[in-house]
Order: structure tokens, then C-alpha cells, then sequence
């Protein structure tokens, strides 16, 4: 049975310097909408994130947009974020990766700067530790995540990713099949993916 009903993006609020990776970010959120599932993401209207949201929102799919209080007009207009079905302001960006990690069945990394990094760490360093199972992927826009990639074999090699097993990052050049690898890797997954929220609280 598979248990995919949203996808959390993680990507930059800026557009970055190559026209594809805002491609990119439409071509996933219309994805995730027209095959039923809800996207994730951290509120922000520019950038990336807009476009996966905007990609999204056209294509008549469910938006959570979670983000801080002190970043919605940096990275949003209230007036954008008024499209949004669902809008989470959080306190802090610790409580607002807590509620994209509660709120997500899957998590996919476009292009971004270190927030984005950060995050998609965070949730592999969780399923290393075995709180969850949920499937994580790496949208490898035009090679985008290669150093990155390089950097995990490289920690493996040497001995410091222990429970690699546990961790198996999908990689997917072509944005728009991130949501047909996500479901196969759901329908896949043996155990609950919703955590120990016990464990998970103590993050």
C-alpha cells in the first residue's frame, strides 16, 4: 500500500543563475498536483520556491505553505501567500522543519544555497538514526547536487556513514519523474513513515 499523500520540496528562494531550475520547479509542483498529492514547502513566493508552488497552485494542486514570521517578507508577499490553501507561520525555522517533517511523506532537494542543504541533512541524519523511512530524493537538476553527492560517497568511504543502509538517497535528473520515483520507493516501504514523534521531539 502505498502511503505517499504529500511531497515536501526543499529549494532555494532565489532562481539561481540557469533558467532551469525555475523550469525545474514548475515542472515538479505540476507534477506532485496532478498525480493527487500535496506539496510542502517553506512558504516562500520567490525564487524556486515559488515556482514549485506556482507550478503547483496552475495545475490546481493543495499547497501547505509553512513559514517563519520573520521571513514572510523576505521571501513572500502576504499577498501571494493568500493563494495558499493551507499557510503555517511558525515562530522559528526550527519549529517550521518540525512541522514540514510532520506534515510529509516524502522530501525532494531542488537547488538551493545552505538552508536547503541543511534541511535535506537533517531529514537523511533522521533516517540514519532510523526515526523514520520516508523517502528522500535529490533532483539533480543539470548536476546540481554532483559535489554533494561526491561529499556522501566520499564520507562513506572513509568510514563515517555507518548505516548508509538506511539512507539511500534517490537521485533523479529529470524533474518530471521525481514523483513516479517517490511512489515506487513508497509503495516500497516496509515500515511506518511517520517516525518516532518521541525520538523526534527531542531533535
Amino acid at each position: 500500500m502505498n502511503t505517499i499523500r504529500s511531497v515536501c520540496v526543499y529549494c532555494g528562494s532565489s532562481p539561481g543563475r540557469d533558467e532551469i531550475y525555475i523550469k525545474a520547479g514548475h515542472l515538479l509542483g505540476r507534477s506532485i498536483a496532478k498525480a493527487g498529492l500535496r506539496l510542502v514547502y517553506g512558504g516562500g513566493t520567490k525564487g524556486i520556491m515559488g515556482a514549485v508552488a506556482e507550478g503547483a497552485l496552475k495545475a490546481g494542486g493543495k499547497v501547505t505553505g509553512i513559514i517563519p514570521r520573520f521571513l514572510i517578507n523576505k521571501e513572500a508577499t502576504e499577498t501571494a501567500l493568500d493563494r495558499l490553501d493551507e499557510l503555517l507561520i511558525t515562530d522559528n525555522m526550527h519549529e517550521r522543519k518540525h512541522k514540514m517533517f510532520e506534515k510529509s511523506d516524502a522530501f525532494v532537494a531542488l537547488p538551493g544555497g545552505i538552508g536547503t542543504v541543511e534541511e535535506i541533512v537533517e531529514v537523511m541524519t533522521w533516517g540514519q538514526l532510523g526515526h523514520h523511512r520516508k523517502p528522500i530524493v535529490f533532483g539533480n537538476v543539470g548536476g546540481f547536487w554532483d559535489p554533494m553527492l561526491a561529499l556522501l560517497d566520499h564520507m562513506a568511504a572513509e568510514g563515517f556513514i555507518h548505516t548508509a543502509q538506511r539512507v539511500k538517497p534517490l537521485v533523479v535528473d529529470d524533474p518530471e519523474a521525481i514523483v513516479a520515483a517517490i511512489m515506487v520507493a513508497g509503495s516500497s516501504v516496509d515500515a511506518p513513515t511517520e517516525g518516532v514523534q518521541s525520538v523526534i521531539d527531542k531533535l
